[in-house]
């Protein structure tokens, strides 16, 4: 009799990974860096990548320009402070912020761009 042997307690109580607890560390994640704590030790580690680029960047190879850019993105996505002064660096060199924003692959500069390329045409 198959039916006894998969019935609904052995079912519930069958241990493994499943998609839940994949989905589960996805939300508990997310509750983290919305989180005052998690915000600050994302925004820490930012600033420890970008204080520590320029050391790694004196190793050969372009290993200071990952730190900077990884640095970078946490900085400017865990402080509103940072994206102001981003935003208001961006209107002053506007070429220099279209080179970040394809860096950080940002979803508002390709938005950008093809708005762009629409009105030129």
């Amino acid at each position: 009799m198959l039916w006894k042997r998969f019935n609904r307690a052995r079912l519930a109580n069958a241990t493994g990974t499943t998609h839940i607890a994949a989905m589960n560390l996805r939300t508990r994640w997310r509750a983290f860096e919305r989180g005052r704590f998690g915000r600050t030790l994302m925004f820490g580690v930012g600033v420890v990548l970008l204080l520590a680029a320029p050391i790694v960047g004196l190793i050969p190879g372009p290993g200071g320009i990952p730190f900077a850019v990884v640095g970078l993105t946490l900085v400017l996505r865990y402080a509103r402070w940072t994206k102001r002064i981003y935003v208001r660096l961006k209107r002053r060199w506007p070429k220099q912020g279209a080179l970040f924003d394809w860096g950080l692959r940002r979803k508002s500069a390709r938005r950008r761009k093809v708005l762009a390329t629409r009105e030129a045409n």
